[in-house]
């Protein structure tokens, strides 16, 4: 089948040069085109069906002399455009760490600096928290003598002030847990960046 196809493609060629070896110095272009059957085609246009798809331009010699791609998809045009972008930030990522640093250690200081501070500021958040919860619980005892947690029908009810402060406390709790948990996920990150950093700069350093 394919040296049919071949051949008739070779017999079109012979056709079309023939037809145009008297005016071949007029600049006509040809085209080469595969169809949805596999199938090569030869002709001066091509079918409407067609014009989206890869297309070789052929003189009157058969010599190819372009080659038109393909049109993309959205979402092969979205694709390469996000390889692009990730290859600029790399390339941008690499040369701000050449331009920063001049050693790993450089960079190992630097973390070391950047990670002490979390660290503190993670240590004092869990301190806050102690105090905040010592306070809770203390509240929470005591307003077991008041209604509605007391069982004694002659209890007095809670004052406003002590309702406030059970619901302060318990906000100031909840935002201080979740600070902690911002934290702790900003020290993970933050290793795993400099880590990333340290062995990216080792080979940008290393000998090619």
């Amino acid at each position: 089948m394919k040296k049919s196809v071949w051949i008739v493609c070779a017999m079109l060629m012979t056709s079309i040069g023939l037809a145009a070896s008297p005016s071949s110095s007029n600049g006509r272009k040809f085209y080469k085109w595969v169809d949805t059957q596999g199938l090569t085609h030869y002709g001066d246009h091509i079918p409407p069906e067609y014009v989206s798809q890869e297309q070789h331009v052929i003189n009157s010699q058969g010599i190819e002399v372009d080659r038109l791609e393909a049109q993309k998809t959205p979402e092969q045009i979205a694709t390469e455009d996000q390889k692009k972008q990730a290859m600029t930030d790399r390339q941008s990522r690499d040369r701000n760490l050449l331009n920063t640093y001049a050693s790993v250690q450089e960079i190992e200081r630097l973390r070391d600096q950047r990670m002490a501070l979390l660290a503190d500021q993670i240590k004092v958040t869990g301190q806050f928290l102690e105090v905040l919860n010592t306070r809770l619980k203390k509240l929470r005892v005591a307003s077991m003598a008041f209604k509605p947690y007391s069982t004694n029908p002659k209890a007095p009810p809670m004052s406003d002030q002590m309702t406030d402060d059970l619901v302060h406390l318990g906000n100031d709790i909840h935002t201080q847990e979740q600070n902690q948990r911002e934290k702790l996920k900003e020290d993970a990150t933050m290793r795993k960046q400099f880590q990333s950093d340290i062995d990216r700069f080792k080979e940008l350093k290393a000998p090619h």
